[in-house]
Parts: C-alpha cells; sequence; structure tokens
C-alpha cells in the first residue's frame, strides 16, 4: 500500500528530519511504500518564518531597532540552515510535491491508501503559536483510512476550549497512538481511545541501522553538547563538566547563534557526521528529545538538561527506561550506565510498537 504521511518534518533541526527518515524506514520494513507530504507553510519557512517567530519575542519586538538587529543576528545562519536541510531532505526523503496553504491540500489531496500523522509535536502549537488542523488530516476526506504513530502535543497546558476542538479533529481518526504517557492522559481528558503508546520512530531503527548512514567516524574523545534550548545552566554545566573530566568540548548546533556559547563549534553537519558525533561522544549533554533518544539508542553515557517548558517528552522517555536519574539535579558527574536492562526494555518495546503499527495500517 501507499502511505501518505504528514509530520514535522520540514525544521532546521535533526531530531524532526531523523525522525522522519525513521518513520518512511519503517513504512518499509513493513512491505509498504511511504510518501511524506512536503507541507511547509509561507509563514514558517524564510524571511517569513523568522517574523512570525520573532512576533512572539516580547523582548526583541518592541522596538524597530531592536527587531533589524534580531534579523540582522538570525537570518544569516536561518537561511544557511534552511538550504543545507532543504538539501538534505531532498537527499533522505521521498516526498510530495510542495503544499504551501490547508487550502492547497484540500484542493489537490495526495492520493494514498492510508493517512497518517506522524511522530513529534505534530499537535502542538506551530510557529504562530496556534495549532494547524492539517497535521489532524483535516484535509482528508473522512471515508479515507486516518491513523496516527507516536503522536505528540509537545506539551498539556490546553484550555477546555482548544482540547474540544481537538477531541473534534482526533475523532476522524481510525486508530491514534502517542509518543508520551502525558498524551495518553489527554486523550482519556478528551474520552479518546488510545491504541497504544509507542516508542518515537527514530528508536524503532537499532544501531546498526543508524550506522549505515555514517561514512567517517570522528576521532578521540570528547563531551559533546546537543543543544535546542537557550538554557545557561545547560552552558555552564557542560563547561564545568568537560574541565571535571579532563576532555573538549565539543557542540553541535544547527543554529549559528550558538557559536558562542562555549565548546568547539560543529555547524550544520550531515545527517552521517552528525550521527558520528553521537555515536563517538565519550559523554552527552543535551536538552533535546532526540539528544536523549540516541543517547539511549546508542548506549551513550548522558545527562539530560531538561528546559523548565515543554519537557514532558524528555521525562517521559527517560521513566520509561528507568533513567530518570539521568536528570540533571545539580551534580558535576555522569554516572555510568549499565545498558543491559536499558536494552532488554528497548527490544521489547520496539517489538511492541512495530507490531502496533503493523495492525493500524493493516
Amino acid at each position: 500500500m501507499k502511505i501518505s504521511i504528514i509530520t514535522r518534518h520540514a525544521p532546521n533541526n535533526y531530531g524532526s528530519l531523523l525522525q522522519t527518515i525513521a518513520t518512511e524506514k519503517i513504512i518499509a520494513k513493513l512491505g509498504h511504500t511511504a510518501e511524506i507530504v512536503d507541507y511547509i507553510r509561507e509563514d514558517e519557512s524564510g524571511l517569513k518564518g523568522l517574523l512570525t517567530l520573532l512576533s512572539h519575542k516580547s523582548g526583541w519586538n518592541n522596538s524597530v531597532f531592536k527587531k533589524w538587529l534580531y534579523i540582522a543576528l538570525r537570518y544569516p545562519g536561518d537561511r544557511w540552515a534552511q538550504a543545507k536541510f532543504s538539501k538534505m531532505r531532498k537527499k533522505y526523503l521521498i516526498m510530495s510535491k510542495r503544499y504551501q496553504s490547508l487550502e492547497d491540500l484540500k484542493n489537490d489531496c495526495p492520493k494514498a491508501d492510508v493517512y497518517m500523522t506522524g511522530s513529534d509535536q505534530v499537535w502542538g502549537p506551530i510557529t504562530t503559536g496556534y495549532h494547524d488542523s492539517a497535521y489532524f488530516l483535516s484535509y482528508v476526506d473522512d471515508k479515507a483510512k486516518k491513523i496516527a504513530y507516536a503522536g505528540s502535543f509537545g506539551r498539556t497546558d490546553f484550555t477546555k476550549a482548544i482540547l474540544k476542538e481537538y477531541a473534534q479533529m482526533l475523532a476522524r481518526y481510525h486508530a491514534i497512538t502517542v509518543r508520551e504517557n502525558s498524551a495518553v492522559t489527554l486523550l482519556e481528558e478528551m474520552e479518546l481511545k488510545c491504541a497504544g503508546q509507542v516508542l518515537d520512530p527514530t528508536l524503532l531503527l537499532d544501531k546498526e541501522e543508524w550506522m549505515h548512514f555514517i561514512h567517517k567516524e570522528i576521532q578521540g574523545r570528547y563531551v559533546l553538547v546537543y543543544q535546542i534550548h537557550n538554557n545557561p545552566i545547560l552552558d555552564r554545566y557542560a563547561m564545568k563538566f568537560a574541565k571535571h573530566v579532563g576532555l573538549p568540548l565539543y557542540r553541535v548546533s544547527p543554529s549559528l547563534h550558538q557559536i558562542m556559547r562555549g565548546g568547539k563549534f560543529i555547524f550544520l553537519p550531515d545527517v552521517g557526521e552528525f550521527l558520528s558525533y553521537i555515536n563517538n561522544a565519550t559523554y552527552i549533554v543535551t536538552d533535546s528529545f532526540h539528544g536523549t533518544a540516541f543517547s539511549i539508542n546508542f548506549n551513550k553515557q548522558f545527562l539530560a538538561v531538561l528546559p523548565d517548558k515543554y519537557s514532558s517528552r524528555s521525562v517521559s522517555i527517560l521513566n520509561k527506561f528507568n533513567l530518570s536519574r539521568r536528570m540533571y539535579n545539580g551534580e558535576t558527574a555522569i554516572n555510568d550506565i549499565d545498558y543491559t536492562p536499558v536494552n532488554a526494555i528497548l527490544s521489547t518495546e520496539r517489538n511492541k510498537s512495530m507490531s502496533i503499527l503493523a495492525k493500524m495500517v493493516n
């Protein structure tokens, strides 16, 4: 069958791209063909996307001078990242034609046997601050089969009015699986049936499968930072820890503005090089859900310095693998993780998730 998948594939970060790659590959494992809906809103790309993001930053948005300073600081790096990630998406993904609006999707809906909402924060607010019904498959006819794999709301603090709207849109699905236990709770509040809490797609591919993307191994011992949020606590901890263990600090990022946060800066590596930096790291410090997921999948010694907001997804995955002690609590040491029980859980959950997905698709 042909499976049409809409997900957050286009943000310029490695988690979005890697979870989309993994989703296509697990559909192929089931014997079907996957196609990613190349949906990129005009207000989420280029200069328009940056201006949309800026509109929610009160500290930069209260004067014309600050607005132009923000654009001058961010736009060159963002433009560079956009070009690089666009190239990587074309290299690694099978995609539909480009859609720029919900109307585009409604007027020319992709043809498929099954329509699927993919993983990551598909049901949370987008750059505009509001949700987008396209990620709820609102453009698909109700007669078509609609499923969701590892959907995430990204947060839990929704108003009753928004949850009511969500419930109406999600009721049109034939089956829904979610990624976090907080999402299971939200479905219960909406009185909707959950077909299961499943693993993020990146965890359905084992380390050996991800190794096929690596063409050059990074040499030496180092502490690696993979950071998404602006968090001075993480910056200070990473510098202090690297000094404590006597290793160089590397920082890998698609965001040029992180160049001043400490460590040797590796800007915009290809997917294979990014995975190689994770695979060969001696220690990893991260605030990213996918940084945590790959640390677990690659059996790395790591610490998660969680942001104040939107940390439910990282807490959920750490609890699932009995690794809650990997959350930063002010200590300066990263204790050795025994991965024998972790890998046993991962194997069980991987088989369970693949079985649930196969049933939903078929």
